[in-house]
């Protein structure tokens, strides 16, 4: 991990797969839930964001389990991903589920089924996390068996307004602003658990709860256990981790102006977000540090609201 920090990565993508262990093994994956559990866990506490990759119609799995493991993956603590790509299976050339395939020992989902697995992943979806794909781009002429569609998402979505009248997903790549923006808008304040520690997920939205703006703010867990440090873990102090500011909408310099419309950056609202997690980590945490795990890049902009560079990591004192 320290690696990563000094090469300036703030995401970490784990090739999860899938929850099941024998799933896993079915697959030769080579590791169990539990290496993605304390994974996940050293590297929430190291203020990376995380993305897992899950794969449904795996070898061994259900349509029942692939739901069941989805809802799995944000009712239990030990996962809470901040962002998924979903990859379902298929068969590939030169593949070895290519013999099971053809023996018909493993039956790839329809794309009718996939579809419908897809609308329940997405219904189910907590509003802090990022749907970063649906589906891979791998050409059609090299698929034997499973879904070719390329555009799946687009095609969820149609289904969805058709069948409900709206896009029922509420994943943050759902909800971004893009063009119409209309402010005012709200701060809106999500808590939950998150590998033994404490997750803050705020954001700026509007009254039809699209997002401009969002934080997320990780108390470790060695504060939340009242327990000593990983010594694996970059960030030993007693102080809470922002992990990710994010604003949405057209992409601006802070120097030029936007070609149309009302843009959403540089309006302030990663600033405010900034001091009201400051508030809470002093109030009602009582700490008296503030950790960000930032992009070589954008250090300066953290050094305007007080932070100093502290070996691999923008430190304020409180």
């Amino acid at each position: 991990m320290k690696f990563f920090r000094e090469l300036g990565c703030t995401r970490v993508e784990i090739g999860v797969q899938s929850t099941y262990d024998r799933v896993l093994d079915k697959n030769n994956r080579g590791h169990h839930i539990l290496e993605t559990i304390r994974a996940t866990k050293l590297l929430k506490d190291a203020g990376f964001k995380i993305c897992y990759h899950m794969m449904p119609n795996l070898y061994g799995s259900t349509y029942k389990n692939d739901v069941e493991m989805f809802k799995e993956l944000f009712s239990n603590p030990d996962f809470q991903p901040d962002m998924i790509k979903i990859y379902p299976c298929v068969v590939t050339k030169y593949a070895k589920l290519t013999k099971l395939y053809y023996q018909g020992k493993y039956i790839p989902y329809t794309d009718k089924q996939l579809t419908k697995l897809l609308i329940e992943i997405k219904k189910k979806l907590p509003e802090y996390v990022r749907v970063q794909r649906c589906i891979r781009d791998i050409p059609k002429q090299n698929i034997i068996g499973g879904s070719t569609i390329s555009n799946l998402r687009q095609i969820i979505h149609q289904k969805m307004y058709k069948k409900y009248g709206r896009n029922l997903c509420k994943c943050i790549r759902c909800r971004e602003i893009r063009e119409d923006k209309k402010l005012p808008v709200k701060l809106k304040r999500i808590d939950y658990d998150a590998s033994d520690g404490k997750e803050i997920f705020l954001q700026y939205v509007d009254k039809n709860n699209r997002i401009y703006a969002l934080l997320r703010l990780r108390i470790p867990s060695w504060i939340i256990q009242r327990k000593s440090a990983d010594r694996s873990a970059l960030v030993s102090d007693r102080n809470a981790i922002i992990r990710e500011v994010h604003t949405y909408g057209q992409m601006i310099p802070p120097y030029a102006k936007a070609t149309g419309g009302k843009p959403v950056q540089h309006k302030g609202l990663g600033r405010k977000l900034i001091k009201q997690v400051e508030v809470i980590v002093k109030k009602e945490f009582d700490l008296s540090k503030i950790a960000v795990i930032s992009g070589i890049g954008v250090r300066n902009y953290y050094r305007k609201l007080g932070y100093r560079l502290n070996k691999l990591y923008m430190i304020k004192y409180l």
